[in-house]
């Protein structure tokens, strides 16, 4: 897997440097299977629907986080997808 660093993009385990925006796909020196480099921001956290308290967007990423003790129940922290405010609720 590559690994911004910079202007490059760096491979973790074999060390292999590519330059960003030059190539889509790379070719592995392992084996000759290509992956795809994506360069845009991808948003992989799951929605819910839910008011931000800024712009008042009704959907929001979600992600649940265990930020007390044990015991206590998990936080859930928001962010919304219109204006990108980040709350939280307990």
């Amino acid at each position: 897997m590559m690994f911004p660093d910079g202007d490059t993009y760096v491979c973790k385990s074999c060390g292999q440097i590519k330059e960003k925006g030059r190539e889509q796909t790379i070719a592995t020196k392992s084996e000759n299977k290509e992956m795809t480099v994506i360069k845009e921001d991808v948003p992989t956290m799951p929605k819910t629907r839910i008011a931000c308290p800024e712009c008042s967007h009704s959907e929001a990423y979600f992600s649940l986080r265990q930020t007390r003790s044990a015991d206590e129940p998990e936080t859930r922290i928001y962010r919304c997808c219109k204006c990108s405010h980040t709350w939280r609720e307990y």
